[in-house]
């Protein structure tokens, strides 16, 4: 006797494929996900365990080691470098006139190149933001960010021909019977000021972009002129923007030497004695080195304390 198998009915569904049990993994590839699954704290030293060494090892280590040598002193016949732990080299560094004077000029210097690019930032933000036209606006931001388009000697070096005796700008201010600073104090603020004045115009130009019109059209209802409302209105919405550009413009004027070296002259900032004593003395110029860690350390809590830097 024979069985007949009757096929399914025409238009009815097949029949559900039956599901195949999943294979464990067993890969390493497998094993270590699922510990980094069971475990956050793995998850998070995965992802920012380089940075915290480079940050950790790298740069506080040689920080460290930094404020370490400052301690140390010079056998002044050998010039050999002697481990033994002395306040002579910060105590040379306030006693002796020339190296206070010099950390004092540095500190003048980059307050001065700060001033400079706050003072220039604020009307051409305010003209980028409010006025000009979308060309134009481009126009200037590509002008404004130029100076970080070509390398750091190239600059500095164009300005020393600026400088030069008989250089471009001799040559302009000659009709008018005036003549060029020269290389000094004031071609440095300049130079600096050019070389860092982007870090200084790109947040106050955004900021002035996040200040609403009404506010300016209300100042102007009021009967307030231009110049009274960019200095009631906008500049203390400003106050963040400045401070943050001033940290760069302010910290890195602080630690440049080699603009000095090509346009100061004569004018010794903290750099160039650093530089000069590197090899001659490196306790002292390590020691002079926390100078300016101190200054910027100070600087930015000063300028956390004043309330302007809270949402960063």
């Amino acid at each position: 006797m024979s069985t007949t198998i009757n096929p399914a009915p025409a238009g009815s569904p097949a029949p559900a494929p039956t599901p195949t049990p999943a294979r464990p993994r067993t890969g390493l590839g497998d094993r270590l996900s699922t510990v980094l699954y069971r475990h956050a704290w793995l998850r998070l030293l995965g992802l920012l365990g380089l940075p915290m060494l480079w940050l950790g090892v790298l740069y506080l280590g040689s920080l460290a080691l930094l404020l370490l040598t400052a301690f140390w002193t010079t056998d002044s016949f050998t010039s050999q470098v002697i481990p033994a732990f002395t306040w002579e080299n910060f105590s040379e560094i306030l006693t002796v006139a020339a190296y206070r004077d010099t950390a004092l000029r540095t500190i003048g210097i980059a307050l001065a190149v700060t001033v400079l690019c706050a003072v220039i930032a604020i009307p051409l933000g305010l003209y980028m933001a409010k006025i000009a036209s979308p060309r134009v606006r481009t126009w200037l931001a590509i002008g404004i960010t130029l100076p970080l388009w070509a390398g750091y000697l190239v600059k500095v070096f164009s300005w020393r021909i600026t400088f030069s005796e008989g250089g471009p700008l001799e040559w302009l201010l000659a009709p008018l019977g005036l003549s060029g600073p020269g290389y000094g104090t004031t071609a440095l603020v300049i130079t600096l000021a050019y070389l860092w004045f982007p870090y200084m115009a790109v947040p106050v130009y955004t900021a002035f972009r996040s200040i609403p019109d009404n506010l300016f059209e209300a100042s102007a209802d009021l009967g307030g002129k231009a110049w009274r409302t960019v200095f009631s209105v906008a500049l203390p919405l400003l106050k963040p923007a400045l401070i943050a550009g001033s940290i760069f413009t302010f910290s890195l004027s602080l630690g440049d030497y080699i603009a000095a070296q090509f346009v100061g002259g004569k004018t010794q900032v903290i750099g160039t004695v650093i530089a000069s004593n590197i090899n001659l003395n490196p306790p002292l110029a390590a020691a002079f080195a926390t100078v300016p860690i101190l200054v910027v350390v100070l600087y930015l809590f000063l300028a956390r304390k004043s309330g302007a830097l809270k949402h960063f």
